[in-house]
């Protein structure tokens, strides 16, 4: 099966207790493509500038991500500056969006008959017409943050009644239904029409709620967490990476790429950038889906 991921590209730079990065490779379609390669077929869609580096290029083509529907643009790639305090929020010291502010999706035949679709953390408009190129995808997912919620709403719900999975945070969650209590939010959530609300908590783990059942994932005790940029996009990576590997969308196949997601979302948080996912493959997953599972079991 393969995976169509939609999202930005960026060259990040990021300081948090622990060091700094500058013109890291970084964006929601990077992260989640690095974990996905791991399970099935990856194709990305995005856009670059001529300054984004040939051995970005090379790290894709070597890990088999098809970049068929990159474009490359004269101008300079997304740029983003952050800074971790608190490693569950990230300060936003300068945002460039540079060829980002064209981003045209428009999809080859091949990604147009993708199996299953991830809409990465990108404007709705463009979330929309992605899902409008698609034939008949078996699963599409979506992911947003409060910058949509807040400017884009209406835009933004029509995606979620169009996708069957969406990803959000706890505090994104509360801002798109207006609930404080989270499982009653979750519950307006899913009446917005997508059969399954993944809901990431940070530190806390992440829970999936659907009709017929709420599954809890808890963290993977990493020790030494060097920089938080990416972990939602890793955790989507793995989660829709082992869904289109295992081809079906039943209680048991969610549960474990809530799993799959939360060990991925570990590795990332380890380094900086793609440094530690780049160096893992599916052994090193699956000894650390070993020890949670351990940790679930009684």
């Amino acid at each position: 099966m393969s995976l169509l991921i939609v999202g930005s590209i960026a060259l990040d730079n990021v300081e948090t207790p622990h060091g700094n990065v500058v013109h890291s490779l970084g964006g929601s379609a990077i992260f989640t493509s690095m974990v996905s390669k791991n399970f099935c077929k990856s194709n990305i869609v995005g856009i670059v500038g001529e300054d984004f580096p040939k051995e970005h290029f090379a790290l894709l083509a070597g890990n088999d991500i098809d970049t068929k529907d990159l474009k490359v643009i004269p101008g300079k790639t997304f740029h983003w500056s952050g800074k971790y305090s608190d490693y569950n929020k990230a300060e936003t010291l300068d945002t460039q969006l540079n060829v980002f502010a064209n981003f045209d999706p428009q999809l080859c035949e091949d990604n147009k008959n993708c199996d299953y679709l991830f809409l990465g953390n990108i404007d709705p408009v463009l979330q929309l017409r992605v899902l409008k190129q698609m034939n008949n995808a078996k699963i599409t997912a979506c992911d947003t943050m409060n910058f949509w919620i807040s400017g884009s709403k209406s835009k933004l719900l029509e995606v979620i009644n169009n996708v069957d999975i969406l990803f959000i945070n706890e505090d994104e969650l509360r801002m798109l239904t207006g609930v404080h209590n989270i499982f009653e939010a979750a519950q307006k959530a899913k009446e917005l029409n997508p059969k399954l609300i993944v809901v990431k908590r940070g530190e806390y783990g992440s829970f999936a709620y659907s009709d017929e059942f709420i599954f809890f994932a808890p963290v993977y005790p990493v020790r030494k967490v060097v920089d938080p940029t990416g972990a939602g996009d890793s955790f989507a990576g793995g989660f829709m990476g082992y869904l289109a590997s295992a081809g079906n969308f039943e209680e048991t196949t969610i549960k474990n790429a809530m799993i799959y997601g939360t060990v991925t979302a570990s590795f990332n948080v380890e380094s900086f950038s793609v440094d530690k996912l780049k160096k893992i493959g599916i052994d090193d997953i699956l000894a650390r889906k070993e020890i949670i599972e351990r940790s679930i079991r009684f």
